[in-house]
């Protein structure tokens, strides 16, 4: 039965995987406050090719609705202003030379539902990956048996056991599509 704890273990690492990506997903998911998160995402034109916003500048909070994004070279200023701006966020930053402020509008109720319907997505992407994980899990407990490995019986064990920790996986997307949720609809 140790080869079960060990495939236990192998699963739960792949559905955590899946957790982290919606989690990451999550991030980027604007809920009307200001995040360094929200910026992550956006790439800029610069040095003959796109690059993470973060690797020319440093990204900020001062406020509860601004971002500031301290570009390193005055030359990108004008590209990183243009990429936020294009980046499909909503936002609309302003340039003051080296430092760019980024205001956080106020969140629309039609916005609000096109981030909770976005959100929605995400988790059942998570919850697909989970599934996955889940079914090669099943597969490889069928191919244990296949190979006489394995017992009948225990290809009934290990499925239980493999179904009891998608069910938590499942419920713990569930939890964290329900905060974010909360979190989106908080005027």
């Amino acid at each position: 039965m140790s080869d079960l704890n060990a495939l236990l273990d192998d699963l739960k690492r792949r559905m955590d995987g899946a957790l982290d990506s919606l989690r990451r997903d999550f991030s980027g998911l604007r809920s009307g406050r200001a995040s360094p998160a929200l910026l992550e995402p956006v790439r800029v034109e610069a040095y003959g090719g796109e690059v993470p916003l973060t690797q020319v500048g440093s990204i900020a909070v001062p406020e509860a609705r601004m971002i500031t994004v301290q570009v390193w070279d005055r030359a990108l200023a004008g590209a990183v202003e243009r990429a936020i701006r294009d980046s499909g966020l909503g936002l609309n930053p302003a340039g003051e030379g080296q430092t760019i402020r980024v205001p956080i509008p106020q969140l629309t109720e039609e916005r609000r539902n096109e981030l909770a319907k976005a959100a929605a997505r995400y988790a059942e992407g998570g919850k697909v990956a989970v599934r996955g994980v889940r079914r090669d899990g099943m597969d490889k407990a069928k191919g244990f048996e296949k190979k006489g490995e394995i017992s009948q019986d225990d290809v009934k064990t290990w499925s239980d056991a493999i179904q009891k920790l998608t069910d938590q996986y499942v419920k713990k997307i569930d939890d964290m599509l329900a905060d974010k949720d909360k979190e989106i609809k908080q005027v």
